[in-house]
Protein backbone atom coordinates (compact mmCIF):
# COMPACT_ATOMS: atom_id res chain seq x y z
CA UNK A 1 0.00 0.00 0.00
CA UNK A 2 1.12 3.53 -0.76
CA UNK A 3 -0.13 6.12 1.73
CA UNK A 4 0.58 9.76 0.88
CA UNK A 5 0.61 12.45 3.57
CA UNK A 6 -0.07 15.89 2.11
CA UNK A 7 -1.29 19.33 3.13
CA UNK A 8 -2.60 22.43 1.44
CA UNK A 9 -0.18 24.66 3.35
CA UNK A 10 3.14 24.37 5.08
CA UNK A 11 3.47 24.11 8.85
CA UNK A 12 0.35 22.04 9.52
CA UNK A 13 2.27 19.04 10.88
CA UNK A 14 2.45 16.92 7.74
CA UNK A 15 5.94 15.61 8.49
CA UNK A 16 4.99 15.05 12.13
CA UNK A 17 2.15 12.77 10.98
CA UNK A 18 4.25 10.97 8.34
CA UNK A 19 7.11 10.24 10.76
CA UNK A 20 4.73 9.23 13.56
CA UNK A 21 2.94 6.79 11.25
CA UNK A 22 6.24 5.25 10.17
CA UNK A 23 7.44 4.83 13.75
CA UNK A 24 4.08 3.43 14.90
CA UNK A 25 3.52 0.94 12.08
CA UNK A 26 3.24 -2.64 13.36
CA UNK A 27 4.22 -3.91 9.89
CA UNK A 28 7.38 -3.26 7.81
CA UNK A 29 7.35 0.30 6.53
CA UNK A 30 9.26 2.51 4.11
CA UNK A 31 9.16 6.29 4.48
CA UNK A 32 9.75 8.19 1.25
CA UNK A 33 10.52 11.87 1.79
CA UNK A 34 9.28 13.48 -1.42
CA UNK A 35 9.45 17.03 -0.09
CA UNK A 36 12.62 17.30 -2.16
CA UNK A 37 12.97 21.06 -1.93
CA UNK A 38 13.26 20.84 1.84
CA UNK A 39 13.45 17.22 3.05
CA UNK A 40 13.38 17.02 6.84
CA UNK A 41 12.17 13.54 7.85
CA UNK A 42 15.79 12.58 8.47
CA UNK A 43 15.96 15.09 11.33
CA UNK A 44 13.51 12.95 13.31
CA UNK A 45 14.54 9.48 12.14
CA UNK A 46 18.33 9.98 12.05
CA UNK A 47 18.80 7.18 9.51
CA UNK A 48 22.04 5.58 8.37
CA UNK A 49 22.24 6.68 4.75
CA UNK A 50 24.12 5.20 1.81
CA UNK A 51 26.05 7.36 -0.65
CA UNK A 52 23.76 9.70 -2.61
CA UNK A 53 22.79 8.67 -6.14
CA UNK A 54 22.54 11.42 -8.74
CA UNK A 55 19.25 12.15 -10.48
CA UNK A 56 19.57 13.37 -14.06
CA UNK A 57 17.27 15.14 -16.47
CA UNK A 58 17.78 14.75 -20.22
CA UNK A 59 18.14 18.16 -21.84
CA UNK A 60 18.82 19.04 -25.50
CA UNK A 61 22.21 19.74 -27.00
CA UNK A 62 22.26 21.00 -30.59
CA UNK A 63 24.77 20.25 -33.35
CA UNK A 64 24.83 23.62 -35.10
CA UNK A 65 26.48 22.10 -38.17
CA UNK A 66 23.32 20.05 -38.77
CA UNK A 67 20.83 22.71 -37.71
CA UNK A 68 18.96 24.43 -40.55
CA UNK A 69 17.18 26.92 -38.30
CA UNK A 70 13.75 25.56 -39.27
CA UNK A 71 12.34 26.28 -35.80
CA UNK A 72 10.48 22.97 -35.40
CA UNK A 73 12.13 22.38 -32.00
CA UNK A 74 11.00 25.75 -30.66
CA UNK A 75 7.45 25.21 -31.88
CA UNK A 76 7.33 21.81 -30.17
CA UNK A 77 8.61 23.11 -26.83
CA UNK A 78 5.82 24.40 -24.58
CA UNK A 79 8.34 25.71 -22.07
CA UNK A 80 10.45 27.87 -24.42
CA UNK A 81 13.60 25.99 -23.46
CA UNK A 82 15.17 26.01 -26.93
CA UNK A 83 15.53 28.78 -29.47
CA UNK A 84 17.17 28.50 -32.93
CA UNK A 85 18.90 31.66 -34.06
CA UNK A 86 20.47 32.60 -37.37
CA UNK A 87 23.85 31.02 -36.71
CA UNK A 88 23.35 29.13 -33.44
CA UNK A 89 20.90 27.40 -31.13
CA UNK A 90 20.23 28.65 -27.60
CA UNK A 91 19.22 26.09 -24.96
CA UNK A 92 17.83 27.14 -21.58
CA UNK A 93 18.33 23.98 -19.47
CA UNK A 94 16.60 25.46 -16.42
CA UNK A 95 13.37 25.67 -18.42
CA UNK A 96 13.61 22.19 -19.93
CA UNK A 97 11.23 19.51 -18.61
CA UNK A 98 13.06 16.66 -20.33
CA UNK A 99 10.17 15.55 -22.54
CA UNK A 100 12.41 14.90 -25.57
CA UNK A 101 9.95 16.48 -27.98
CA UNK A 102 12.53 18.75 -29.59
CA UNK A 103 14.77 15.81 -30.53
CA UNK A 104 11.83 13.87 -31.99
CA UNK A 105 10.63 16.65 -34.28
CA UNK A 106 14.06 17.79 -35.52
CA UNK A 107 14.12 16.83 -39.24
CA UNK A 108 17.94 16.79 -39.51
CA UNK A 109 18.83 14.99 -36.27
CA UNK A 110 20.66 18.05 -35.00
CA UNK A 111 19.45 17.62 -31.44
CA UNK A 112 20.61 14.97 -29.01
CA UNK A 113 19.82 14.65 -25.32
CA UNK A 114 22.49 14.87 -22.63
CA UNK A 115 22.27 14.23 -18.89
CA UNK A 116 22.07 17.13 -16.49
CA UNK A 117 22.26 16.46 -12.75
CA UNK A 118 19.36 18.08 -10.88
CA UNK A 119 19.39 16.34 -7.51
CA UNK A 120 20.16 13.23 -5.49
CA UNK A 121 18.42 10.29 -3.83
CA UNK A 122 19.65 8.68 -0.62
CA UNK A 123 18.50 5.42 0.94
CA UNK A 124 19.07 3.83 4.30
CA UNK A 125 17.49 2.58 7.51
CA UNK A 126 16.38 4.08 10.80
CA UNK A 127 15.96 1.02 12.94
CA UNK A 128 13.32 -1.08 11.18
CA UNK A 129 12.13 1.83 9.04
CA UNK A 130 13.45 1.78 5.48
CA UNK A 131 14.08 5.37 4.44
CA UNK A 132 14.43 7.17 1.11
CA UNK A 133 14.86 10.89 0.59
CA UNK A 134 15.34 13.08 -2.45
CA UNK A 135 17.08 16.43 -2.52
CA UNK A 136 16.66 18.91 -5.34
CA UNK A 137 19.93 20.66 -6.19
CA UNK A 138 20.14 24.33 -5.28
CA UNK A 139 18.91 26.55 -8.08
CA UNK A 140 17.07 23.76 -9.91
CA UNK A 141 13.35 24.43 -10.55
CA UNK A 142 12.18 20.95 -11.65
CA UNK A 143 11.24 18.90 -8.59
CA UNK A 144 9.02 16.19 -10.21
CA UNK A 145 11.90 14.14 -11.74
CA UNK A 146 13.56 13.86 -8.32
CA UNK A 147 10.22 12.94 -6.72
CA UNK A 148 9.68 10.21 -9.31
CA UNK A 149 13.18 8.88 -8.59
CA UNK A 150 12.31 8.62 -4.90
CA UNK A 151 8.98 6.91 -5.59
CA UNK A 152 10.67 4.25 -7.71
CA UNK A 153 11.96 2.80 -4.42
CA UNK A 154 8.43 1.93 -3.26
CA UNK A 155 7.89 -1.82 -3.07
CA UNK A 156 5.01 -4.20 -2.38
CA UNK A 157 6.69 -5.88 0.59
CA UNK A 158 6.23 -2.87 2.88
CA UNK A 159 3.78 -0.13 3.71
CA UNK A 160 5.05 2.91 1.77
CA UNK A 161 4.44 6.30 3.40
CA UNK A 162 5.05 9.29 1.11
CA UNK A 163 5.76 12.63 2.78
CA UNK A 164 4.72 15.20 0.17
CA UNK A 165 5.63 18.84 -0.16
CA UNK A 166 2.99 21.36 0.94
CA UNK A 167 0.61 23.03 -1.50
CA UNK A 168 -1.23 21.84 -4.60
CA UNK A 169 1.33 22.39 -7.37
CA UNK A 170 3.11 19.94 -9.68
CA UNK A 171 5.42 18.45 -7.00
CA UNK A 172 2.40 17.52 -4.86
CA UNK A 173 0.50 16.02 -7.78
CA UNK A 174 3.59 13.99 -8.73
CA UNK A 175 4.03 12.75 -5.16
CA UNK A 176 0.40 11.68 -4.55
CA UNK A 177 -0.28 10.21 -8.00
CA UNK A 178 -0.46 6.42 -7.81
CA UNK A 179 -1.19 6.39 -4.07
CA UNK A 180 -3.86 4.14 -2.59
CA UNK A 181 -4.92 6.74 -0.02
CA UNK A 182 -4.08 10.34 0.90
CA UNK A 183 -4.11 11.88 4.36
CA UNK A 184 -4.61 15.63 4.23
CA UNK A 185 -3.18 17.29 7.33
CA UNK A 186 -4.66 20.63 8.29
CA UNK A 187 -5.11 22.93 11.27
CA UNK A 188 -8.29 24.58 12.63
CA UNK A 189 -7.46 28.09 11.42
CA UNK A 190 -8.76 30.27 8.56
CA UNK A 191 -5.56 29.65 6.59
CA UNK A 192 -5.78 25.93 7.28
CA UNK A 193 -9.36 25.80 6.02
CA UNK A 194 -8.62 27.88 2.92
CA UNK A 195 -5.76 25.66 1.84
CA UNK A 196 -7.58 22.46 2.81
CA UNK A 197 -10.30 23.41 0.30
CA UNK A 198 -7.64 23.66 -2.43
CA UNK A 199 -6.06 20.35 -1.42
CA UNK A 200 -9.42 18.57 -1.39
CA UNK A 201 -10.22 19.87 -4.88
CA UNK A 202 -6.84 18.65 -6.15
CA UNK A 203 -7.15 15.14 -4.68
CA UNK A 204 -10.70 14.81 -5.96
CA UNK A 205 -9.49 15.67 -9.45
CA UNK A 206 -6.99 12.81 -9.14
CA UNK A 207 -9.77 10.47 -7.93
CA UNK A 208 -7.76 9.16 -4.96
CA UNK A 209 -9.58 8.27 -1.71
CA UNK A 210 -8.61 10.54 1.17
CA UNK A 211 -9.32 11.58 4.72
CA UNK A 212 -8.36 14.46 6.97
CA UNK A 213 -6.12 14.75 10.03
CA UNK A 214 -6.62 17.90 12.10
CA UNK A 215 -3.52 18.95 14.01
CA UNK A 216 -3.26 21.47 16.86
CA UNK A 217 -6.89 21.04 17.83
CA UNK A 218 -7.81 23.76 20.31
CA UNK A 219 -6.06 26.75 18.75
CA UNK A 220 -8.83 27.80 16.37
CA UNK A 221 -12.49 27.10 15.73
CA UNK A 222 -14.79 24.40 14.34
CA UNK A 223 -14.96 25.60 10.74
CA UNK A 224 -12.65 22.84 9.47
CA UNK A 225 -14.88 20.22 11.08
CA UNK A 226 -17.92 21.94 9.63
CA UNK A 227 -16.41 21.97 6.15
CA UNK A 228 -15.54 18.27 6.35
CA UNK A 229 -19.03 17.40 7.57
CA UNK A 230 -20.66 19.40 4.79
CA UNK A 231 -18.44 17.81 2.14
CA UNK A 232 -18.79 14.27 3.47
CA UNK A 233 -15.08 14.08 4.33
CA UNK A 234 -14.03 11.84 7.21
CA UNK A 235 -11.85 13.33 9.93
CA UNK A 236 -9.74 10.30 10.78
CA UNK A 237 -7.62 11.75 13.59
CA UNK A 238 -7.41 14.86 15.74
CA UNK A 239 -4.13 15.78 17.44
CA UNK A 240 -4.40 18.25 20.32
CA UNK A 241 -2.42 21.46 20.56
CA UNK A 242 0.19 20.38 23.09
CA UNK A 243 3.26 22.29 24.21
CA UNK A 244 5.09 19.04 24.97
CA UNK A 245 4.68 17.90 21.34
CA UNK A 246 6.01 21.25 20.09
CA UNK A 247 9.00 21.02 22.42
CA UNK A 248 9.75 17.49 21.24
CA UNK A 249 9.51 18.66 17.62
CA UNK A 250 12.00 21.47 18.30
CA UNK A 251 14.44 18.83 19.60
CA UNK A 252 14.01 16.69 16.49
CA UNK A 253 11.84 14.10 18.25
CA UNK A 254 8.63 12.48 17.08
CA UNK A 255 5.29 13.37 18.68
CA UNK A 256 5.15 9.99 20.40
CA UNK A 257 8.33 10.89 22.30
CA UNK A 258 6.34 13.57 24.10
CA UNK A 259 3.03 11.72 24.23
CA UNK A 260 3.57 7.92 24.04
CA UNK A 261 -0.20 7.40 24.12
CA UNK A 262 -0.38 8.90 20.62
CA UNK A 263 1.24 5.76 19.22
CA UNK A 264 -1.97 3.79 19.66
CA UNK A 265 -3.85 6.59 17.87
CA UNK A 266 -1.51 6.36 14.88
CA UNK A 267 -1.75 2.56 14.87
CA UNK A 268 -5.52 2.95 14.79
CA UNK A 269 -5.24 5.44 11.93
CA UNK A 270 -3.15 2.99 9.91
CA UNK A 271 -5.66 0.24 10.62
CA UNK A 272 -8.53 2.45 9.43
CA UNK A 273 -6.74 3.44 6.23
CA UNK A 274 -5.69 -0.15 5.50
CA UNK A 275 -9.26 -1.32 5.95
CA UNK A 276 -10.59 1.29 3.55
CA UNK A 277 -7.99 0.50 0.92
CA UNK A 278 -8.67 -3.23 1.22
CA UNK A 279 -12.41 -2.63 0.99
CA UNK A 280 -12.02 -0.49 -2.12
CA UNK A 281 -9.82 -3.12 -3.77
CA UNK A 282 -12.47 -5.77 -3.06
CA UNK A 283 -15.15 -3.56 -4.67
CA UNK A 284 -13.02 -3.20 -7.81
CA UNK A 285 -12.65 -6.94 -8.29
Amino acid sequence: MILAVASGKGGTGKTTVAVSLALSSPTPVRLLDCDVEEPNCHIFLRPRLDAPQAVHLLVPSADEAKCTGCGECARACQFHAILPLKNSVMVFPELCHGCGGCAKVCPTGAIREVEREIGTVETGFAGDVAFVQGTLAIGQPAAPPVIRAVKRHATDDRLNIVDCSPGTSCPVVTAVRGSDFVLLVTEPTPFGLHDLRLAVETIRQLAIPFGVVINRVGIGDDRVRGFCAAEGIDVLLEIPDDRHIAEAYSRGQAASAARPELRSAFVGLLRTVSGRVSGRQEECR
